[in-house]
């Protein structure tokens, strides 16, 4: 049985985004990004908003090409192409998708469980507004989040204030040179 996993970089003081959006804090080097893709590669699907699939979209498909890219950017390029990506939009154009990548236009409760309940590895959920939306139905079954050492005053906040409480059991941490932390919770 799959699980949803959400793994989400966040700053100091729980925003996931700057202001206008702009992730240029994110302290990802060489060490963090093989441990990303190691974590990814044995995911069954990439469950992905709007916004997050344009941001990878628009850059993934063709890293390995680019002679600036990093030998773990090369890697995942191929990781991210290959994976199976459904993407929830309903104003994505179906016709504009590629790379392995299925549209749906909403949530389907009743769909998601029975993708978790099918062989194979856990799913990675990346995009705030859609784990929302999953948290809302009670979907995630474990949070990893990359704690970066910075203070971004204001942004784009990864949880909603609005959100129930949840019990959660801490599943373990590591903390990396570049002084990231990573801090893994599951449901209790």
């Amino acid at each position: 049985m799959g699980r949803i996993v959400v793994a989400m970089s966040v700053s100091l003081d729980g925003f996931m985004a700057g202001p206008d959006g702009e992730l240029d804090w994110h302290l990802v080097d060489d060490e963090l990004h093989r441990h990303f893709n190691d974590e990814l590669r044995g995911m069954s699907a990439f469950l992905d908003g709007r916004v997050s699939y344009e941001l990878m979209a628009g850059f993934w498909p063709t890293a390995d090409a680019d002679p600036a890219s990093t030998e773990p950017e090369k890697d995942f390029a191929g990781i991210w192409r290959d994976m199976p990506k459904i993407v929830f939009s309903r104003t994505l154009d179906p016709a504009g998708l590629g790379w392995n990548t299925t549209l749906r236009r909403s949530v389907d409760v009743e769909e998601i469980l029975a993708l978790k309940a099918r062989p194979g590895g856990d799913m990675a959920l990346g995009g705030a507004t859609l784990a929302a939306v999953f948290r809302e139905h009670d979907l995630i079954d474990e949070y990893r989040l990359y704690v970066h050492p910075v203070l971004l005053g204001r942004g784009r906040a990864l949880f909603r204030p609005d959100d129930a409480r949840a019990g959660l059991r801490l599943a373990g941490t590591r903390t990396l040179r570049n002084g990231v932390v990573l801090l893994r919770h599951e449901r209790s």
